[in-house]
């Protein structure tokens, strides 16, 4: 792989990024768009994972390999894509849900439409 395998772990969250992004536009997830509602969604999401991982890694329950990461640590040794990953894990999992959603209400809107006959 060669000068890019420090940056792996932080091109895969880019690469979660830019896979979900189009579901805000295209489908209309409005996740960004809701950055309080975003903010109450994954900011107990990034403390809670975050203090278990600084746990196990205080613990040596894992460790993560400095060939795939950038070596920037932050509290306690947490890597800089721990905290990454917190955070876009999440927010991809909201615009897909958010995404789905807006389908299936486009869908159900559409077969009562049809349901509905002239005579609605």
């Amino acid at each position: 792989m060669g000068h890019l395998d420090h940056f792996q772990y932080l091109l895969l969250m880019a690469g979660c990024l830019l896979i979900t992004l189009p579901l805000e536009f295209v489908l209309g997830a409005r996740v960004y768009r809701r950055a309080v509602g975003l903010a109450f969604a994954v900011i107990p999401v990034v403390i809670i994972f975050s203090v278990w991982d600084i746990v196990g890694i205080l613990r040596d329950h894992w460790s993560y390999s400095p060939r795939f990461t950038t070596g920037v640590k932050l509290i306690f040794g947490m890597p800089i894509e721990e905290l990454v990953f917190f955070v876009v894990v999440p927010l991809c999992g909201l615009l897909t849900y958010e995404a789905v959603g807006q389908v299936l209400r486009r869908t159900r809107g559409r077969s009562r439409v049809g349901e509905l006959g002239p005579h609605a």
